[in-house]
């Protein structure tokens, strides 16, 4: 399976990108890493800065169809860049207009917010999440890990403590494998 790993040029949670990333790579799956600009994306430790990783696709140069799902990290900033690109909310509406499976981790529900696509569905985020998810028509839960098959499947995790569970759910509901 190729799985769409979208960030902005920076501000993604790293450990919210990498472990992630490793778990659906350790599986025997290939993830992608696709970002508004090509080039690097540069990852934060909170607000430090960390490691850069290479961008493989840009937004608006692929199509979703040629991914099996979608992964949304967090950071702060990193979905509010992406929530102001036209084609990366294109591109993650896109997935749900398809049917394929997303998951979102922590500040990643922003992007789907924008993408006009929480309203009637129950999803987990940062708890600052909870009042902009209520606006856009979702419901908000205090969990580890959210699963919501109401349309599309979407995994949606509250923050880094959560990334085991977020990772497994990923591996099982995406793919099929148990962990």
């Amino acid at each position: 399976m190729r799985i769409a790993f979208l960030t902005a040029p920076e501000g993604v949670e790293q450990v919210e990108l990498t472990e992630p990333w490793q778990a659906v790579k350790d599986a025997g799956h290939q993830p992608v890493l696709v970002s508004t600009k090509p080039g690097q994306v540069q990852a934060f430790h909170h607000l430090d800065k960390a490691d850069t990783f290479p961008v493989e696709a840009v937004v608006g140069e692929v199509r979703a169809e040629s991914f099996d799902g979608l992964v949304l990290p967090g950071g702060v900033a990193n979905p509010d860049f992406l929530r102001m690109d036209e084609q990366a909310v294109a591109f993650v509406r896109a997935f749900f207009d398809q049917g394929r499976p997303v998951a979102a981790i922590c500040h990643g529900p922003w992007t789907l917010i924008e993408a006009d696509v929480v309203r009637g569905r129950t999803l987990t985020s940062w708890p600052s999440l909870k009042t902009d998810i209520r606006n856009a028509g979702g419901t908000w839960v205090d969990e580890q890990v959210h699963i919501d098959r109401d349309g599309n499947l979407l995994i949606t995790s509250r923050k880094p403590d959560d990334l085991k569970a977020f990772d497994e759910a990923i591996l099982t509901e995406f793919t099929g494998q148990n962990t």
